[in-house]
């Protein structure tokens, strides 16, 4: 008896293992060949070299004059210059701060979207695996159907059995064939789904059981760290210092800035050359962007505050759903496990215990269990899909 718990444990153990590759796999696959992951890729790669741009001092200016002197015996001018502009010192270093802030900000963007993009692929397998195990034991009582109805058939031809329930099995045979072609459509229709995910290249899936994960039990101590995974918050959290750093930019930019460069003049027989320097007074060019800034780091924080509590809720809730999942499923495999109803019903009714009707209403009863403990277990794994998805 010990030896065969080891080799039941050991076989689930397969089977789990087997499973979570198999998920892993599509995962993988998916995130390859995703067209729109591919776009972001390419997005966030274009953003994060716009992010380098407008760093440098403006472009200097060359000035050429040629003037021609009235009366003529004064001959004519020429000036030639060459002049740049520099922003206050301290505005260069703010601007390279920014742009390597608003880079990390454009990663956790791919991220967020990353993150979407195989949560649904996460939901489609959970889908598929109920629709393949749905398909598996379809495909059983298909198989229990006919024996059924054939029996019934010869029945019917020695006159042992009735014709209506002769028909009843024929009914019910016919009715399981439907849903097994129902359950075919839904899964191709999933299948392709995932196709699409993979850039339209078709991926095998046919898992049949859900991996048994368990659900975090102290949920304050596992959001501590799940929201340090949340691409949005740190990109959230990432906007405030970009903006008390945008802040800070605003304030060297309103400082005076600097002209510097070479200028020459010639006349008629004489010439002048030497360096010209200059300040710009920023009296209103630069108006109201302080406070814009001020009101723009106000804005965000109310922002992010706001994103913090929605996120705590939103997995408040996918927690206590998971947990009051897994418990149900724990008691309902107890409830159903170990009674080998299928073979009790039709012996009670080839001894004539009891009617064809009472054998299908009972077979429908522990059918309607299977199928509830399946859409459970559906359920939980999507739901662990959505609670754990930032540790994909």
């Amino acid at each position: 008896m010990k030896n065969i718990l080891i080799i039941i444990v050991l076989v689930f153990s397969v089977f789990s293992v087997y499973s979570q590759s198999s998920m892993d796999s599509v995962i993988a696959e998916i995130e390859r060949n995703n067209t729109t992951l591919a776009a972001y890729r390419k997005n966030a790669d274009a953003d994060k070299m716009g992010n380098k741009t407008n760093m440098l001092p403006d472009n200097p200016e060359v000035g050429f004059n040629y003037l021609m002197g009235s009366p003529d015996n004064i001959g004519n001018r020429t000036d030639f210059s060459v002049t740049q502009s520099f922003d206050f010192p301290t505005a260069y270093v703010y601007k390279s701060q920014l742009s390597d802030m608003k880079n990390e900000q454009v990663e956790m963007e791919y991220k967020k979207q990353r993150y979407d993009i195989l949560l649904s692929a996460k939901t489609i397998c959970s889908e598929l695996t109920y629709l393949n195990a749905l398909y598996s034991e379809y495909k059983l009582r298909l198989s229990n159907d006919m024996k059924i109805a054939n029996a019934f058939k010869k029945k019917l031809d020695s006159g042992e059995a009735s014709i209506l329930e002769h028909n009843k099995a024929q009914v019910s045979l016919l009715n399981t064939e439907k849903q097994l072609e129902q359950i075919s459509i839904e899964r191709d229709a999933a299948l392709q789904q995932l196709a699409t995910l993979n850039a339209g290249v078709s991926l095998s899936f046919s898992d049949t059981i859900f991996i048994a994960n368990m659900v975090e039990t102290n949920f304050d101590e596992w959001y501590a760290q799940a929201s340090i995974n949340n691409p949005m918050l740190n990109w959230l959290k990432q906007e405030i210092e970009i903006s008390s750093k945008e802040k800070q930019l605003q304030v060297a930019q309103n400082l005076p800035k600097i002209n510097a460069g070479y200028m020459s003049e010639k006349v008629v027989g004489e010439q002048f050359q030497g360096v010209t320097l200059g300040v710009s007074i920023p009296l209103w060019g630069n108006k109201n962007t302080v406070k814009y800034a001020n009101l723009k780091t106000e804005a965000v924080n109310s922002i992010q505050a706001d994103a913090k509590v929605q996120f705590y809720n939103e997995m408040k809730t996918l927690h206590t759903k998971a947990t009051a999942l897994q418990s149900s499923i724990t008691d309902f495999k107890q409830r159903i496990s170990g009674n080998n109803i299928l073979e009790l019903l039709k012996k009670a009714m080839q001894k004539g215990e009891i009617s064809i009707s009472e054998y299908y209403f009972e077979l429908m009863v522990f059918y309607d269990n299977k199928e509830e403990l399946l859409s459970m277990e559906k359920e939980l794994s999507v739901t662990l899909a959505k609670l754990y998805r930032y540790d994909l």
